[in-house]
């Protein structure tokens, strides 16, 4: 199978990616075979390709919103059958014993695995995921709208969450890419207005367009005090003016798993009067079987933009200059 492999960390510009054969993978017990036919391009894969999340091993392969046809069933298998469509996460496996996977909050598990990162990913003809780990996907999506779903929209999910946004309330987002635009679906859905801070102007169009009811600049001041927000980009000097910006007890939450530092925060202004602020770490397979429950019923509507396979690192090129509005995906043929 053809795949690409993440070679020597370092600028998307300098093409840290590598192109290469290998032996078709092999399932092993309760793991499905799938064959990739559209794999999402998130931000996590450009971290890991330029080096701010190192790889667990070497020449490890990126992705981790694949979606693809069973093709193989290790032994044990029950969930799935040969020929469905199956949906693979981030979340790749957790050890099921430690007191946080006891008490129901698996995305904190001392010991988890991740697809893309500890195992191969989705930038690949073919890939292998435990099957009790693996997603079927509503109907009403097609791949190239799915594929989104599986990271992007399972956080934003999980940082609306975070955010307590109360019913109807004034929810403020910071970055407009594919993660942002889906939780802002589900905030609208939710009768939340939404307001929005990006520096790219064509996802500020983006966000007008799905019914926000603002969007300026990254770092300018909404016109109204929010009720909650969430922070996409990850740049640690947005926090002080997200926090400011949130009315008395208002919660940000970082949606990211890489954050530049965060400059110091000034009690009175940033905190005081029990603003909170919130992390969001992974997600637990309920997370994921809620939100694509929710977003058939919506339906939500993910922007996207095509590449092939074979132009992955062109992918991850323009992600990183923020040329992508929406989602990227790619075509795997």
């Amino acid at each position: 199978m053809h795949a690409w492999a993440v070679a020597a960390p370092g600028p998307a510009a300098g093409r840290p990616l590598r192109w290469e054969q290998r032996p078709d993978p092999e399932p092993g017990p309760g793991e499905l075979l799938v064959a990739v036919r559209v794999c999402g391009v998130c931000r996590t894969d450009l971290h890991l390709a330029e080096g701010d999340l190192p790889p667990k091993r070497p020449g490890v392969v990126p992705g981790h919103e694949a979606v693809g046809e069973v093709v193989g069933l290790g032994p044990g298998c029950r969930r799935f059958r040969l020929g469905d469509r199956a949906g693979v996460a981030w979340l790749r496996s957790t050890c099921g014993r430690c007191r946080f996977c006891l008490r129901g909050s698996e995305n904190l598990c001392l010991a988890p695995e991740f697809t893309g990162w500890h195992h191969d990913g989705g930038y690949a003809e073919l890939l292998t995921v435990p099957e009790g780990y693996a997603y079927f996907v509503p109907e009403v999506f097609d791949d190239e709208e799915a594929a989104p779903l599986l990271c992007a929209g399972i956080i934003g999910y999980r940082a609306l969450e975070r955010a307590e946004l109360p019913p109807g309330g004034r929810l403020g987002i910071y970055g407009f890419g594919a993660s942002a635009h889906l939780a802002a679906q589900v905030a609208l859905y939710r009768s939340a207005e939404v307001y929005v801070m990006t520096r790219s102007e064509s996802a500020r169009r983006l966000a007008l367009d799905l019914g926000a009811v603002y969007a300026g600049d990254a770092e300018a001041a909404p016109p109204k005090p929010l009720d909650a927000a969430i922070l996409f980009a990850p740049a640690g000097r947005l926090v002080p003016p997200a926090l400011r910006a949130l009315d008395r007890g208002g919660t940000l939450a970082i949606a990211g798993i890489h954050l530049s530092d965060i400059p110091p925060l000034h009690y009175a202004t940033d905190l005081f009067q029990e603003r909170q602020l919130r992390s969001v770490t992974a997600n637990t397979r309920r997370d994921g079987e809620e939100f694509l429950a929710l977003a058939a019923d919506i339906p939500l509507r993910p922007a996207t933009v095509s590449y092939r396979l074979d132009a992955a690192d062109q992918a991850l090129i323009d992600l990183a200059a923020d040329r992508i509005t929406g989602a990227a995906v790619l075509h795997v043929s």
